[in-house]
């Protein structure tokens, strides 16, 4: 397990600095952040350490960061800082998860009592973590990418191929299927994890300030330019890059960022010297770039640099099986998230939104667990709704043995062998159940080309 670190996150500079120092001088490790936004880069589930922030600062306060952080760990331990002597605040601070609450002035030597007990607890939550993937039990990954459809264990199994390694990446899937997801898992379980993972979209970047966003500026090196400043690609160094939306990137800037992927070096604006670049780039589209080349919108030769290996995460429709355990999972989380009880979810929901198309998927599924906790129900369907006046036992296993028999068929593109093997099932009682259903493997393979049966 990699060594353990403070995260400190102060605006003030003089106080940031000498409480760095002083935990620094009682054996701790540690990387000192301006604000919230910067050390929020190296938040991860697998990241060893612990955050200690100042509640108070311009921009993301500390009680946003801690929100943030508990989105994507619910146990890792934020102690937060106030010079306020605020009662109300400590209280609340410790109801929306802070490990501890530590009021200004304080002794060099409290803060790493305290410090110290957090590592210790966050070392013991990522040692048990270990403990239940090496005993068989659902690791960080399936937890975070669940699923049982052959087309989930075959994503996280190639995941898990190819994060130990330093390879560049493509993710491509339809809008909110999971791709920022599967590339922070990557992230997470590889020789990375404990330095930046910086997500950038490339289709929000501003025109007119999109290379000094990426590449830096030195001062003067435009109208405005008062210093010289990193840019997202500098300051993920040693980190993980995240090109989301890349098929949206002006053509003269997959130029720039071709030779940058090449050569792992940058030039600041306004510079001639180069930096060199110690990044993996992980790039996500929700279109299949080689119809952007083919359509003349995107580089060839960026394309073919980007997808040293290629990862699809198939949309819900492609793997409706998989959306009843999904449903569970996101309920779950959404009654934690907002502190309230768990709500129960009867079978005649399951088999109602397991029927749903879910265009948005997995992003518009999780909106919809979130309803539901909240007591807003799904689209007509009361979160208490029974049995009594639905459709019949027999006729709703028919319509769930339909949804897994398309998805499969969808998934495999149309092929007959993977999915009678993937189902536990002959090839005739397949074509049997295909008859029944009237599925045709020929209209749902349309979106891949079918292997030969």
């Amino acid at each position: 397990m990699k060594p353990s670190t403070v995260l400190l996150v102060d605006d003030e500079e003089e106080i940031r600095l000498s409480t760095a120092q002083s935990l620094q001088l009682a054996g701790f490790a540690v990387r000192d952040f301006a604000s919230a936004e910067a050390a929020l880069n190296y938040v991860t589930p697998g990241f060893n350490g612990v955050i200690v922030s100042d509640i108070r600062m311009p921009g993301m306060d500390g009680m946003t960061l801690l929100g943030k952080v508990r989105d994507i760990d619910t146990e890792l331990p934020v102690i937060l800082v106030t010079g306020h002597g605020d009662v109300q605040l400590a209280v609340s601070a410790m109801r929306a998860g802070a490990y501890d609450f530590i009021e200004k002035p304080f002794s060099g030597q409290h803060l790493a009592d305290v410090a110290a007990r957090a590592l210790d607890r966050r070392g013991l939550i990522l040692e048990n973590r270990l403990l239940r993937a090496a005993a068989g039990q659902r690791d960080d990954i399936e937890s975070r990418l669940p699923g049982r459809s052959a087309a989930m264990i075959d994503l996280r199994y190639r995941l898990r191929a190819v994060a130990g390694t330093d390879a560049d990446v493509l993710i491509v899937g339809a809008t909110g299927a999971g791709k920022e997801v599967v590339a922070r898992a990557l992230h997470d379980i590889s020789g990375r994890a404990d330095r930046p993972f910086v997500a950038i979209n490339c289709a929000a970047l501003p025109g007119n300030l999109i290379e000094s966003e990426l590449f830096g500026h030195e001062a003067g090196a435009f109208p405005g330019a008062m210093r010289a400043r990193y840019g997202k690609f500098e300051h993920a160094r040693g980190g993980t890059v995240l090109l989301d939306e890349i098929g949206s990137m002006p053509a003269d800037l997959q130029a720039r960022l071709l030779r940058v992927i090449q050569d792992r070096v940058i030039v600041r604006l306004g510079s001639n010297e180069p930096i060199p670049l110690d990044v993996r780039f992980i790039a996500a589209s929700k279109v299949e770039l080689a119809d952007e080349v083919a359509a003349g919108r995107f580089r060839e030769d960026l394309l073919y640099r980007l997808n040293v290996v290629t990862l699809h995460v198939p949309p819900l429709v492609a793997r409706r099986e998989d959306v009843p355990i999904l449903f569970m999972q996101l309920v779950r989380e959404a009654a934690g998230r907002h502190r309230r009880d768990m709500v129960e979810v009867t079978p005649q929901v399951l088999a109602a939104i397991a029927q749903r198309e879910w265009p948005g998927n997995v992003r518009e599924l999780r909106n919809a667990a979130d309803r539901f906790v909240l007591g807003l129900g799904l689209d007509g369907i009361d979160a208490a709704q029974s049995a009594e006046g639905s459709e019949r036992l027999a006729d709703r296993v028919a319509h769930f043995e339909r949804s897994v028999i398309a998805g499969a068929l969808q998934a495999h593109g149309g092929s007959l062998k993977p999915v009678y093997e993937s189902l536990g099932i002959s090839r005739k009682t397949l074509y049997e159940k295909m008859q029944r259903y009237a599925l045709d493997k020929h209209v749902l393979g349309r979106e891949t080309a079918p292997n030969s049966d």
